[in-house]
């Protein structure tokens, strides 16, 4: 189901699920809230939200993690879905801060979508 989602990575394209009678948006893919069994869609999405949430990794559970820290951030788009990601290239993170989707080519066909902040926010927290 998910399949056409990591496409849309590999191709630089950040895709959300929407209902066809609302266009209501969901994350994970799944069933509309408000129209159940309608049928539903992956869409372009703008990528573009605000941080809602984060904590900090600081236990090392693999020799791959760097310095600094990674973060487990849950940023709310601006299309309203909740969606867990990282935060990379920010000095600080702070609640609210508008945030951009980038992809990240970790190797072997697999590409994530991480946020950064957007180039507004960049000005004011400082390079990453």
């Amino acid at each position: 189901m998910d399949e056409e989602f990591w496409e849309g990575c590999r191709q630089g394209r950040y895709l959300l699920f929407r209902c066809t009678t609302c266009d209501h948006a969901v994350w994970p893919a799944g069933g509309c809230p408000r129209h159940g069994l309608a049928p539903m869609v992956w869409k372009e999405a703008t990528g573009q939200g605000r941080l809602h949430s984060w904590t900090v990794v600081h236990q090392r559970y693999a020799n791959s993690f760097a310095d600094p820290p990674p973060n487990v951030a849950v940023v709310e788009l601006d299309e309203g879905p909740l969606v867990h990601s990282t935060v990379l290239g920010a000095a600080r993170l702070e609640l609210g801060m508008r945030l951009e989707v980038f992809f990240e080519d970790i190797g072997q066909g697999v590409v994530l979508p991480v946020f950064r902040p957007t180039a507004q926010e960049g000005e004011s927290t400082g390079p990453g």
